[in-house]
């Protein structure tokens, strides 16, 4: 792998129980610094709708983006920092969406394992550290649309989306919408989404992520 890979990065609108969706605000962040990252890559910005009928149909349309990477963010109330999702599990929670659709309780593709985590997750932890910004791991990426976008992408189920590299990152809310302990200020969001990004286009150069 070599050159400048195209890099799709997806925040979610906001969705019952959340009025303000962080990751909508870092999209128009990262897009406005868009000409700033180009020597990294062609970078993409994408606000998905909280809705399961929604997210396959986009993905489907941004396979004519090809993107190499994939790097997904979501909220999650309690997290502490950035939460580095390992696993994409095969599993829906009886949840429901902004459209008011709540599926049952069951696989998201029946027969298929759970699937980990491509992005460079070990060097991501790392970076993130040593710029002072808060990072932990995680294990399990909910039932809700968070882990259901993630196993979409890292299963290839959307016609034609396969980006080689794909995985899933939970932040907390912002520090001016809440008052809660582990909120971020907008700053730290930003700053570690851009090393996130930065991480990812580098071992991509590098060739140390494979497909898989």
């Amino acid at each position: 792998m070599a050159g400048r890979p195209r890099i799709l990065v997806t925040g979610f609108s906001v969705f019952p129980g959340a009025p303000v969706n962080p990751t909508e605000a870092l999209m128009a962040e990262l897009e406005a610094r868009r000409p700033l990252l180009a020597h990294l890559g062609a970078l993409r910005t994408e606000v998905l709708a909280v809705e399961y009928d929604a997210v396959p149909a986009r993905l489907a349309a941004l396979a004519a983006f090809a993107p190499d990477i994939a790097i997904h963010f979501g909220l999650a109330a309690d997290a502490h920092g950035f939460r580095l999702e390992r696993l994409a599990r095969n599993a829906l929670a009886p949840r429901a969406d902004n459209a008011g659709r709540r599926p049952p309780a069951a696989a998201i593709a029946p027969g298929m394992p759970d699937l980990p985590s491509a992005l460079p997750l070990d060097a991501l932890h790392a970076a993130l550290a040593a710029r002072g910004l808060p990072v932990s791991w995680s294990q399990d990426a909910g039932g809700y649309l968070c882990n259901y976008l993630f196993y979409l992408s890292r299963a290839g189920a959307c016609a034609g989306f396969r980006p080689p590299m794909a995985g899933f990152v939970h932040v907390p809310p912002l520090d001016e919408h809440a008052a809660a302990p582990n909120a971020l200020p907008r700053p730290a969001l930003v700053a570690g989404a851009l090393e996130i990004v930065r991480v990812c286009a580098q071992s991509w150069r590098g060739g140390a992520q494979r497909p898989g």
